[in-house]
């Protein structure tokens, strides 16, 4: 789905603070209170959903909540990119979808309970394999929405990503419900998703596709710890055996972070995660490695023993 590109005046509109992460607890426990309901269309689900609150900001949550929760990724759907069964009632009878099928379910939704929700269609890494590799085509979806009468102010989710994960080669879904893909930090979100018209790059961002890709990958986890554009700042890394790569990344977060690790390797010479020492100053997270061996490897930065952030290494003697 494309959009006419927007004026100037509404560009500056929607770069507009990120909506910071709320106690959904008891929106949350609502949406999950009414099941499945198997037996309902899309309509009345929206509206026992739109139930939750006179609020749109936890009518939006509500709606979020239950589709992440009961709507599966299709790995094989998504992979080939047959958007056949994307409409709202398919996606409800089959409950799973490719990314564009939950955009639009949550669109329907939220449009049935009265909150102006668009879908945005771009780009997303999966695996430090596409670093550097742009998708030749769009390969994901996500939504905007807008609370109240003000028309300067718009939300960022990815009710898809919010579900699970897939494997790298997309071919198992995992459910794993992850909460800040809901009005999301813009500034992550945007080194994290690049939306096809540039009016939905909401609060700056890589100034086009192929930058996109230069980038490392971001995951669920990096939304946790409130990770920011992170040093080194491109995803492919070249250094000597000899040489310190330095790693800085910035965070906005109140939970604690009691360990930071790399683990270096694909899937078949995989290590243990190596601890780093690391620092906090400022609100970074800061710490430096030496690679001891000559080869290309992806590397994933883990806090806590959560990967938030990966990285393809190229080091020569």
């Amino acid at each position: 789905m494309k959009y006419l590109f927007f004026p100037l005046i509404l560009l500056m509109a929607v770069a507009a603070p990120t909506f910071a992460q709320s106690n959904y607890d008891q929106t949350d426990k609502f949406a999950k209170a009414l099941g499945s309901m198997d037996s309902l269309n899309v309509a009345q689900i929206a509206k026992k959903l739109g139930a939750a609150s006179s609020d749109n900001e936890e009518k939006a949550r509500a709606i979020f909540y239950w589709i992440a929760n009961n709507i599966a990724l299709d790995p094989k759907a998504t992979k080939g990119g047959d958007q056949r069964k994307s409409l709202p009632e398919d996606v409800i009878k089959l409950r799973k979808a490719t990314p564009l099928g939950f955009a639009k379910l949550y669109q329907e939704m939220a449009s049935l309970v009265n909150i102006r929700c668009l879908v945005v269609d771009g780009y997303v890494k999966n695996s430090v394999d596409e670093i550097n590799n742009p998708a030749d085509e769009i390969n994901h979806s996500w939504n905007v929405v807008q609370l109240g009468q003000s028309p300067e102010t718009w939300y960022v989710l990815d009710v898809a990503r919010a579900s699970g994960s897939m494997d790298k080669k997309m071919s198992l879904f995992t459910k794993n419900f992850t909460s800040q893909y809901f009005f999301a930090d813009k500034s992550l979100f945007h080194i994290d998703h690049y939306p096809d018209n540039v009016a939905w790059q909401l609060g700056g961002g890589p100034k086009s596709v192929k930058e996109f890709y230069t980038l490392p990958v971001f995951n669920a986890a990096s939304y946790k710890y409130g990770l920011r554009k992170a040093t080194p700042a491109t995803g492919y890394v070249k250094t000597k055996m000899k040489n310190k790569v330095s790693f800085t990344m910035p965070v906005n977060t109140d939970l604690s972070i009691e360990n930071v690790s790399l683990l270096i390797g694909d899937a078949k010479k995989m290590q243990k995660p190596e601890p780093m020492n690391f620092s906090t100053a400022g609100g970074e997270i800061v710490f430096s490695y030496q690679f001891k061996v000559a080869d290309t490897y992806p590397v994933k930065v883990l806090f806590n023993d959560e990967v938030v952030a990966e990285y393809m290494v190229e080091v020569i003697e």
